[in-house]
């Protein structure tokens, strides 16, 4: 049968349920309901030979709260004039959503429109938006408003996430809702209250003016005559990005890796040191100006992804050398090699002509599919062996390496 059933009457206001419609009315104000639903009724063959469903199928819609039904009398050759339902309507949003088992969420729903008109009105269009979401999320909803509500009293407050002092809130609740809070503050704020260029849940901070915690940079001293700490040699250090600015270790050889026992295990090259990748992106590098007259050598994995770090590097220190990043290393692992997850397909501009061909081939699969050397695969020996090159007057390159060393890169000295 393709009549309506009461099933089917309340699937209709289910579908309103289901793309918030339901709710959205309580911040609109839009007048719904009485409800007309889609009612299909039988035909006149139905009622020939189907006259005993049909008749029970009215019985069901009649007996059926909350409908609201209006009949029609149906004149038929064979079993006379019936009286039979025409249309079926709903006559208020109460009755409707007790039908779907959804009254307490409309108290919910209605409690949180209401509080919002009180105190931060503005908020009003991210409820109509989203008022499923918002329903999820009636418990936080005080503190949100108190969070929204005491930014817009504190614009740009120069605090860390930790010092708002608010009933119930937190540095871990304020983060846990970065991305509805985002959605509300961008709602309240005034224009030069936000940082529009800071996007996403890791820059939520930066956005709204608070602090954040220092960058930090990690570094081995990789020459004992190189001080410094005083008192010490060769020491690990970590520093937060504005102190590692003002290092001043100018005209220096600077090595970069990303993997931690890598950098631990580098050996020691004279008038050097040796930076861990990890954990920071190179905007914090960038700060320390003083790296622009040193001699930088970028040692990452050979896939596409090493060869898209190396290029976004370079947009900062041009500089740059790759190290063991080349085609001879490659090929010298080949027993090492493993598969790359999510290949990149992107151009880069930045690459030198022989990182630019081995990049190619790995981008479009001519050597194998999806190809990867992980930095930490390479052997000890081949390490030691390229960085025989930084030795006090050395001259020769190293097959395992790019040749970025010498008279070229000699940054700063005549």
């Amino acid at each position: 049968m393709t009549w309506s059933g009461p099933k089917d009457l309340k699937a209709q206001l289910a579908r309103l349920w289901e793309r918030g419609e339901l709710l959205r009315d309580g911040v609109t104000g839009n007048a719904r309901f009485p409800l007309r639903l889609t009612l299909k009724v039988p035909g006149s063959i139905d009622i020939t030979d189907r006259f005993d469903l049909v008749r029970a199928w009215a019985s069901e819609l009649a007996a059926t709260d909350p409908l609201r039904l209006e009949w029609q009398e149906v004149r038929h050759r064979v079993q006379g004039t019936q009286r039979l339902p025409a249309t079926a309507w709903i006559d208020s949003l109460e009755e409707a959503l007790a039908w779907l088992g959804k009254r307490r969420e409309l108290d919910r729903f209605s409690a949180q429109v209401s509080a919002t008109r009180k105190t931060l009105p503005a908020v009003l269009p991210w409820l109509e938006k989203r008022p499923l979401q918002a329903l999820e999320l009636s418990t936080e909803w005080p503190r949100l408003l108190a969070v929204v509500g005491w930014l817009a009293e504190h614009p740009h407050p120069g605090i860390y996430l930790r010092q708002v002092d608010l009933p119930g809130v937190h540095s871990k609740f304020i983060e846990a809702h970065r991305g509805v809070l985002s959605e509300l503050l961008d709602l309240v704020l005034p224009a030069d209250a936000v940082d529009a260029g800071k996007t996403g849940f890791s820059q939520f901070t930066g956005r709204y003016g608070f602090l954040d915690k220092p960058t930090r940079i990690r570094f081995r001293v990789l020459d004992p005559v190189i001080q410094v700490v005083a008192g010490t040699v060769c020491p690990d250090v970590t520093l937060d990005a504005e102190s590692f600015s003002r290092l001043g270790l100018r005209e220096k050889r600077v090595f970069i890796t990303e993997n931690e026992i890598n950098f631990l295990a580098f050996p020691q090259a004279p008038d050097a040191i040796v930076i861990f990748g990890a954990g920071y992106g190179w905007e914090a590098l960038a700060k320390a100006r003083w790296l622009e007259s040193c001699a930088i050598h970028y040692w990452g994995d050979i896939d596409t992804h090493g060869f898209a770090i190396l290029d976004q590097l370079r947009g900062h220190f041009p500089q740059v050398c790759s190290l063991m990043m080349d085609r001879p290393t490659l090929m010298a692992h080949q027993p090492l090699w493993g598969r790359e997850d999510t290949p990149t397909q992107r151009e880069l501009r930045r690459l030198h002509p022989d990182e630019a061909s081995l990049y190619d081939d790995l981008r479009h699969d001519r050597i194998a599919p999806a190809l990867r050397l992980e930095q930490e695969r390479i052997g000890y020996a081949w390490v030691q062996a390229a960085l025989e090159a930084f030795a006090p007057g050395s001259a020769k390159g190293n097959d395992g390496m790019t040749h970025c060393f010498g008279d070229r890169w000699d940054v700063g000295k005549q």
